[in-house]
């Protein structure tokens, strides 16, 4: 009988439409490939922050967007979302010691950000590509959690 050994790294990636069920549909993907990966204990927080990203994505932008799931060999998840725009919002076009401050409380929106950088580990963005005219080819915006100590 032969024994296979999962691998410690695994990439999943969703192309999303320009559509209000995009980050449902980012939240669903992110459950199923974290249970059956075993990474229940992150489970929740990645499925809020990648939730956040994509309806960023489709609120701020015209186009489509992307999520991208990686397991790193040292127990990390990295989750990136590419969206059309190539603007960078605090703290993504930072320094990690940058702080978006937190929002009001009767506010309708602009927690999404703010919870990346309380739950995320580390985060990070940069524009993607780009003409002379500014079009750009949109950004990737990241965040990691989990690792071993």
């Amino acid at each position: 009988m032969v024994t296979v050994a999962l691998p410690d790294t695994w990439v999943y990636a969703l192309r999303l439409p320009h559509d209000p069920r995009a980050a449902r549909v980012a939240r669903m993907t992110v459950r199923a490939a974290l249970h059956s990966h075993g990474m229940g204990e992150v489970l929740d927080t990645v499925e809020l922050l990648a939730s956040e990203l994509v309806t960023n994505a489709y609120r701020h932008t015209q186009g489509p967007a992307s999520l991208r799931l990686t397991a790193l060999s040292d127990g990390r998840l990295r989750v990136g979302v590419w969206d059309s725009d190539p603007y960078l919002p605090a703290p993504f076009d930072g320094s990690p010691r940058d702080r978006v401050p937190p929002v009001a409380v009767g506010a309708d929106g602009g927690r999404g950000l703010f919870l990346v950088q309380q739950y995320a580990d580390s985060w990070g963005g940069r524009p993607l590509g780009g003409d002379p005219l500014g079009r750009g080819a949109g950004k990737l915006l990241w965040f990691e959690v989990g690792g071993r100590n």
